[in-house]
């Protein structure tokens, strides 16, 4: 794992250099720049294969016409290096996936791709032609950013990367804003500063004297479904997270996993200890708030399985005082707080390894998040009329607010606040900060007046035109969840939690093979009636303890709601202060003032909206001197 930067067009070896040193903790072994002509390349090396310094980057070919910087691993690389040595016309200095990616450039181009299983972010410079070419691997776990600025090209593994190029000028943009506020991330391919893009998942570019040539997708999410008999399909299945799992234990580093005490990370648990000729070690941490606690059920599966588990238990004070500094590192705002919890689970793992495995992209797949649940009744109150509606927003609303992780009362408003918009909304309501009604409460008329009409929701829109997948079924609800709240939650969120640390996470549920192969599922075996997940519990029967089977999906989330009225009231109260909103120009202080204050009283869980605030204010703060 490591972090890359670079340019092509106007720039010096010092700001290849100065770029590349913003992002330090994503390689701290090494960093390196190199200037080819007009183009620089720099890399942060965490040297996870290949501890040698013969596969440091940025890394040339031996004719020295290639040169690249890449971040991720390729888990298939050894069997890419066994096949071009039987062509006889490449020679290795390394036994690093970087050098095999270098060859496959010269003898594929951009057509080495599809035969990647891995993840990655990667630049190539090719002085034979002065091309400079750019891939994202297919579900974008690994992060690249770009901008376009007065005929230089800029890249980079982070928005700060990018910023730090003296051609790159930064303005928030309002667009980004709106959606934010309604996401609580920025969704692919904006970001929050005006000019400056997020490369697709499965894409590839072009650049050429600093303009970009060309941008083409390498592949697609297909759910195209595959008649599979239910058997079939779980023998099937549990063979794939096996190997998926084995190819991701390669590593001349200490390993572990994350365990929760879900299905997940206890079948990654499973399969990797099964995989192993060790005992594997595992990690998870504790709360003092017994309802977000799920340190029992993790032991519980590490007992089960042999492994050699690890667990810290984790007072309230650990989580708050790392909020200053995390937030910090952010360059873009993001409000899910399971961002804190998951940063301290890395760092914890990280005093013990350098590369860990996880379970994230199960809950996208295979439809195991409540609100999949809660679609089942999505047709039946999209038919009630809006003065219904109202009306049981204002049952609800009678409901004691309660601080509790996933409470019913939060269940029941956030269910009846997806409502009020088309249906393709829905989930992304569900899941998100402000609605559009919201919104036109809180911003100003200034920057409604930019957004034209907007919903803030068009992300979602864009998405399903044109797709075979807008089919107001199932189909339709994976894939906004893939495309969005995995992409731009969930592995932005793993991302920089772990990198933050120095700490490398693979995902075996995002192995290519298991990803197609769920994908081409029937519905029926991925959700049957409330119980998502349905082929995936059915091959970890006997293999974990049903009770981790069989219990409910529970978030990784911190007290946040509690927090707000006591021990992060002054930070509330600083940022979200009516001077301060005022002067920003962005949000109504009026509106601010009254959620605020139905908080603090009680009389509403105001977490969510609350929070959005208060991230997008600790980002502007750290970030407003050089915002034009």
């Amino acid at each position: 794992m490591c972090g890359i930067a670079g340019f092509q067009g106007s720039g010096s070896h010092e700001d290849a250099r100065r770029m590349i040193a913003r992002i330090a903790y994503r390689g701290p072994d090494l960093q390196d720049a190199v200037m080819i002509g007009d183009t620089g390349l720099a890399h942060a090396r965490l040297s996870i294969i290949d501890l040698s310094h013969g596969a440091d980057q940025p890394m040339f070919d031996e004719a020295r016409e290639l040169c690249i910087v890449f971040n991720g691993e390729i888990y298939n690389y050894k069997q890419l290096r066994e096949g071009l040595l039987k062509t006889g016309q490449q020679h290795f200095r390394t036994d690093s996936d970087t050098e095999v990616l270098l060859h496959l450039y010269r003898e594929h181009g951009a057509a080495m791709l599809p035969m990647l299983n891995g993840m990655f972010a990667l630049a190539i410079h090719d002085t034979r032609d002065g091309s400079l070419f750019l891939a994202r691997d297919r579900m974008g776990k690994k992060p690249l950013h770009y901008a376009e600025a007065n005929g230089t090209f800029v890249f980079g593994s982070e928005l700060k990367a990018v910023r730090e190029h003296p051609a790159v000028r930064s303005a928030l943009d309002p667009i980004a804003l709106d959606q934010y506020l309604s996401f609580e991330y920025v969704p692919t391919p904006r970001s929050m500063v005006q000019g400056i893009r997020k490369l697709e998942p499965g894409h590839c570019m072009w650049v050429r004297n600093g303009r970009v040539e060309k941008d083409e997708a390498y592949w697609t999410i297909d759910l195209t479904e595959q008649p599979i008999a239910e058997d079939d399909a779980a023998n099937r299945l549990d063979v794939l997270l096996r190997k998926a799992t084995e190819r991701r234990l390669m590593s001349d580093v200490p390993l572990g996993v994350f365990l929760s005490g879900g299905i997940d990370s206890s079948a990654v648990a499973y399969y990797a200890q099964q995989c192993s000729t060790q005992r594997i070690r595992t990690f998870s941490i504790g709360f003092e708030e017994a309802s977000y606690d799920e340190s029992a059920h993790a032991r519980s599966v590490a007992e089960r399985i042999g492994s050699d588990h690890h667990v810290e238990t984790l007072r309230q004070r650990d989580s708050l005082d790392l909020i200053p500094d995390l937030y910090a590192k952010l360059d873009e705002p993001f409000a899910d707080a399971s961002l804190i919890p998951t940063h301290l689970l890395s760092r914890f793992a990280r005093k013990h390894v350098t590369v860990a495995l996880g379970g994230d992209g199960s809950d996208e797949l295979l439809a195991g998040y409540p609100t999949f649940g809660a679609d089942r009744f999505r047709a039946f109150f999209s038919a009630l009329p809006a003065p219904a509606i109202g009306a049981l927003r204002g049952l609800a609303e009678l409901l004691p607010a309660s601080d509790r992780n996933i409470s019913f009362d939060f269940k029941v408003k956030q269910f009846l606040r997806g409502f009020g918009g088309p249906a393709h909304h829905v989930h992304t309501r569900w899941l998100g900060g402000f609605t559009p009604q919201e919104k036109a409460l809180l911003l100003t008329p200034q920057v409604r007046e930019q957004l034209q009409e907007r919903t803030g929701l068009e992300p979602v829109d864009d998405l399903l035109s044109n797709s075979p997948w807008a089919n107001g079924k199932l189909d339709e609800i994976i894939h906004v969840f893939l495309r969005t709240y995995l992409l731009d939650d969930i592995l932005f969120k793993v991302d920089r939690a772990s990198m933050y640390t120095s700490l490398e996470v693979r995902a075996p549920f995002m192995d290519v093979e298991v990803v197609e192969f769920i994908n081409s599922l029937p519905n029926n075996l991925k959700r049957r009636g409330f119980n998502g997940k349905y082929l995936l519990k059915k091959v970890m029967r006997g293999k974990i303890p049903d009770a981790i089977i069989d219990r409910p999906k529970k978030g990784f989330g911190i007290p946040l709601s509690d927090w707000l009225r006591k021990e992060l009231r002054p930070l509330c109260d600083e940022l979200l202060a009516s001077k301060r909103i005022t002067e920003q120009g962005l949000f109504n202080a009026p509106y601010v003032d009254r959620i605020v204050r139905e908080h603090m009283s009680g009389k509403a869980n105001h977490r969510k909206l609350l929070w959005t605030l208060i991230v997008f204010q600790l980002w502007h703060k750290e970030h407003r001197a050089d915002l034009a």
